[in-house]
């Protein structure tokens, strides 16, 4: 049995003004919900006093776990690593910049009872510039149109049975990981379902997705995932984990 029903693992580099409040609204969070869960704090290899500050954090907060990076390993990396260091059952990312309410996701943790995979889409868009709406928009369709999907979103705060990441290899260390994770995923048959939440704003600073840097990178990564899928690991029979709730329910209705 795992320790904790779910686990968040949340990448940071360089919010010394935010990571403070963000772990503090997740652990709220979750006592509000009445969720027995765990942070894994990722210091991805901050030049500020975000180690400090999750240092400090961690004096007040058992259950706060922290993997400290000395140079950046990608937000991508970073999930991936705290995903497999994580207890939870379920596993789940939010940012330490403090841009999304932990309740948003977290409040759909009993629909993992019914599913693997809870995808989130933004419902209140305008929270975000014009430029930023059109740029999701042409990615949304992009993905969609290259591996036969039909999701809404692709790079919020998706929630995972944990066994379910042990099912996939992950290529992106990038901002582009978590699609390459949906993509892979949900083209192998998993049980995923779509729901509605809100995002925030940043308290301070600027978002590090949208540079030169990581638009190549997620370009580079886009690539190699349509690599992947249809000339290395096409799509066959799939052998889903016995703690899965796709495996559960194919073996029920093969009965």
């Amino acid at each position: 049995m795992s320790n904790y029903e779910i686990s968040v693992v949340m990448p940071a580099l360089n919010e010394e003004a935010n990571v403070d409040r963000a772990v503090r609204e997740t652990f709220a969070a979750f006592d509000s919900l009445g969720i027995r869960g765990e942070i894994v704090l990722i210091n991805d290899g901050s030049r500020d006093r975000t180690g400090e500050i999750g240092g400090s954090l961690k004096m007040a907060f058992p259950n706060l776990h922290i993997i400290t990076h000395r140079v950046p390993h990608g937000i991508g990396g970073s999930f991936w690593e705290g995903a497999f260091a994580a207890a939870g059952e379920v596993v789940t990312m939010l940012p330490g910049d403090g841009e999304n309410d932990p309740v948003e996701i977290l409040r759909y943790l009993p629909l993992m009872k019914q599913v693997d995979i809870v995808v989130p889409f933004v419902y209140n868009v305008e929270v975000r510039g014009r430029s930023r709406r059109w740029v999701s928009r042409t990615y949304k369709a992009i993905i969609n149109l290259s591996f036969g999907l039909l999701l809404n979103y692709m790079n919020g705060t998706v929630m995972y049975r944990k066994t379910v990441l042990q099912s996939l290899t992950l290529n992106s260390r990038g901002f582009f990981y978590q699609t390459e994770l949906l993509i892979k995923a949900i083209r192998m048959g998993f049980l995923y379902a779509e729901v509605p939440y809100a995002l925030g704003t940043r308290v301070t600073g600027k978002s590090k997705a949208l540079t030169l840097k990581s638009f190549y990178k997620l370009s580079k990564d886009y690539l190699l995932t349509v690599y992947s899928v249809y000339f290395v690991n096409r799509r066959g029979a799939v052998d889903f984990p016995s703690g899965s709730v796709t495996g559960q329910r194919r073996v029920h209705t093969q009965t």
